[in-house]
């Protein structure tokens, strides 16, 4: 038996550091990814989908969000089965109840709204946990499979959850507790355990998989493996599940760190972010540290200046950038500053080498003067 286990779609989501144009090709992305899982599970000859969790960023979504994306999921050839997760539960705003939900409901979703056993077919259960409030007392998914009754000789079950893992020794009953997960896979009573929430592709313990995201929601030094779906064999005969990672997604949220410390760097930092592919498919998060003078500073500005026009987005890591600019007393002369102007220099020249808590503003108005008096650093 062969199917394809997904998780966190999380449709309707949207990023700050986007705009208008790059938001619209993100989201018409998380829906090709959609399609795409559809051919995976056509040309894999899987039974069904499931999803588990967090199909949807949130309960309050514009109808036409929720009806495109029904849309999609209506060209998958199978049955999809999607599980209520923290961001889309069965509280009283549910989309999964709502009037759009219903009219542009294809016949092909199954929302798996109860605890509990669901059969797929016959000899093929999903024993499935949806969530019923953003944040629980208690684990649904544990909750399940504890009050489960074990299944018929010969029944593949799947475990269908989702949320957060209970570290080995730890004690937390909002966390699944893998532990008594696992019992029941070791004794035959679970085939394989499906799960959503963590956004990479996890195996927890063997038979217990998170598939991770679809495509990419945040950086990669956060994020590893994401924007694939797992293709998922259980052999008739009570044999372990064999699963197989296949990649669906087609964006990237690259997190980089360059140290500088002259124009050297600069030049080498640059050509590693040109090199980036499918930069219109790319965000980018960059965090510089050393200590530059004001040439490589105006340098480095201007090369990231047209980086945003070839990138989806480019942000600074603020958490990670610690740049002086330190200019040498040839670059100060050659402003060829006079008057207050170069009294002005002259001070912001004292702050920005004391080391202060204003030197980080003096070191930027300095090279900010310096592009201002230098244009050609800007073409």
């Amino acid at each position: 038996m062969r199917f394809v286990h997904t998780a966190d779609w999380q449709l309707g989501m949207t990023r700050h550091f986007l705009d208008a144009d790059a938001q619209a090709r993100f989201t018409d992305a998380r829906l090709d990814a959609i399609s795409r899982l559809g051919a995976v599970a056509a040309e894999q000859r899987a039974e069904f989908v499931v999803v588990c969790g967090d199909v949807f960023e949130d309960n309050r979504l514009a109808p036409a969000v929720i009806a495109r994306s029904l849309d999609r999921v209506a060209t998958i050839g199978v049955p999809v089965y999607l599980l209520p997760g923290n961001h889309d539960p069965l509280d009283a705003a549910s989309i999964y109840t709502s009037e759009v939900f219903a009219r542009h409901r294809p016949e092909n979703v199954i929302v798996l709204d109860t605890p509990g056993v669901h059969m797929v077919r016959p000899g093929v259960e999903l024993l499935a946990a949806p969530w019923f409030s953003k944040h629980p007392a208690s684990d649904p998914l544990t909750e399940a499979v504890g009050a489960a009754q074990a299944p018929a000789a010969g029944v593949i079950r799947i475990a269908v959850g989702h949320g957060g893992a209970l570290p080995v020794g730890a004690q937390d009953q909002r966390l699944i507790d893998i532990a008594a997960v696992g019992a029941r896979l070791d004794a035959g009573e679970l085939r394989y355990v499906a799960l959503g929430d963590r956004h990479s592709v996890t195996e927890v313990r063997p038979g217990v998989w998170y598939s991770g995201a679809p495509e990419v929601t945040n950086f990669d030094h956060k994020e590893r493996d994401s924007g694939s779906v797992l293709v998922v064999d259980v052999p008739e005969d009570g044999g372990p599940a064999e699963v197989t990672p296949v990649r669906v997604g087609s964006w990237r949220f690259a997190a980089r760190e360059y140290p500088l410390s002259g124009d050297r760097d600069v030049t080498a930092a640059v050509a590693a972010l040109s090199g980036l592919p499918d930069k219109d498919r790319t965000v980018v998060k960059v965090g510089f540290t050393g200590t530059v003078g004001l040439a490589a500073k105006a340098a480095l500005d201007a090369e990231l200046e047209a980086l945003r026009a070839r990138f989806a987005a480019v942000e600074l890591w603020q958490r990670k950038t610690d740049l002086a600019v330190l200019p040498g007393d040839d670059e100060l002369e050659s402003l060829d500053l006079t008057g207050p102007a170069a009294a002005a220099a002259e001070e912001l020249l004292g702050v920005a080498r004391s080391g202060g808590d204003r030197a980080a503003d003096a070191s930027g108005a300095l090279a900010l003067l310096y592009r201002l008096t230098r244009p050609e650093v800007t073409t």
